[in-house]
């Protein structure tokens, strides 16, 4: 039956090759070599004086915050966050958009392909990841491929690594709603078996291992959300200013400075209902991949006794309709996903953490 297709499944069994040949979004986000090409080079003559503006940060990161929208609305933003990543391996929490519908709370999904089909040809799998799923208690995960090939939110950052390291190895992983208090056993279990592993292969946090978190900031509007409307302050200029000065309070109070269990418990407070986690509080999709990604910073820096802890600096923001668009209408059927005006509007953050 096909809704056994969606089950747990209980081992990774896969052959010398396993090539995740296709994409949720081949519309929004680059695909193929000419298009990423060009993405980065219009970046580079059109938002480029304003990316080097913003780069503040003069060393790697050991976790980034990027956006993962459509590359015309979101832009420079994306270089702008992902440039800081050196790492050979990176761990990717991505959003897992659909875990609701299909019922998946309180695991992160991992898929068990071995290679990605990126821009510049196959991405590998860092081999670190089937080692971190042998020691994970086997309630904190589920390797589910069709639920990782239908998300998109891994998608947006990928080429943008691959094109700054043919190299660069990854790890895909989708946190499903989760409580803060579960978020919480399940983040520290994720970086005790991780900083073990890291220990033992004398692997340096930030240097050879770094985290990128998926998240979009506040999703608003009350056109073309669904049954859902995101209009607390109104949707005529006003409302976008409050709006997009509420976003920076958030980032503010929760993202910036040094991270801490009450920040990120904070964040949550924020954006998802206290009796009801599941519900939107304040449209970030990231309500559960931010804080996730946060916490297994914080447990993994703890485990690996990182004297000077990460800090969250503020790279840049801006919106589908603050920002002029990046043409990609004439790259092989590059263009958007969304509407962007004043009645449907997503805002984007970069974060560094170093």
């Amino acid at each position: 039956m096909e809704s056994n297709k969606l089950k747990p499944e209980s081992k990774i069994t896969q052959p010398k090759e396993h090539l995740r040949n296709s994409l949720a979004d081949v519309v929004g986000f680059a695909h193929l070599k000419s298009q990423m090409d060009a993405v980065m080079s219009r970046i580079s003559e059109k938002q480029g004086e304003l990316l080097k503006q913003k780069s503040v940060l003069t060393e790697s990161c050991r976790t980034v915050i990027s956006p993962h929208d459509d590359y015309t609305y979101v832009g420079y933003l994306y270089p702008l966050a992902l440039q800081n990543v050196k790492a050979k391996t990176v761990i990717l929490f991505g959003v897992f958009h659909k875990a609701l519908a299909l019922k998946m709370e309180d695991k992160l999904v991992f898929d068990s392909f071995t290679h990605w089909l990126g821009p510049y040809g196959k991405m590998k799998v860092s081999p670190l990841r089937d080692e971190i799923i042998a020691r994970l208690p086997k309630d904190h995960y589920e390797v589910n491929d069709i639920f990782q090939k239908l998300e998109w939110s891994v998608e947006a950052q990928l080429p943008f690594l691959q094109y700054a390291d043919r190299e660069v190895e990854f790890i895909s992983i989708l946190v499903s709603p989760m409580a803060f208090t579960k978020m919480k056993e399940v983040a520290k279990s994720f970086a005790e078996v991780l900083g073990g592993i890291m220990q033992e292969k004398n692997l340096e946090w930030g240097k050879d291992v770094a985290f990128v978190i998926s998240n979009d900031a506040t999703h608003y509007g009350d056109e073309d959300w669904g049954v859902t409307k995101f209009d607390r302050y109104g949707v005529d200029e006003k409302g976008k200013k409050l709006a997009v000065e509420h976003d920076h309070e958030i980032i503010k109070n929760c993202l910036e400075g040094e991270i801490t269990e009450k920040k990120v418990e904070q964040f949550m407070k924020y954006v998802v209902e206290e009796e009801n986690h599941r519900v939107y509080k304040w449209a970030w999709c990231g309500r559960f991949s931010v804080p996730f990604g946060l916490l297994a910073s914080f447990y993994l820096e703890g485990a690996l006794n990182v004297k000077k802890k990460s800090e969250g600096v503020l790279l840049g923001y801006g919106t589908s309709i603050d920002q002029e668009p990046l043409p990609v209408e004439d790259l092989d059927g590059m263009g958007t996903t969304a509407p962007a005006n004043l009645r449907h509007w997503v805002g984007y953050a970069s974060v560094g953490f170093r």
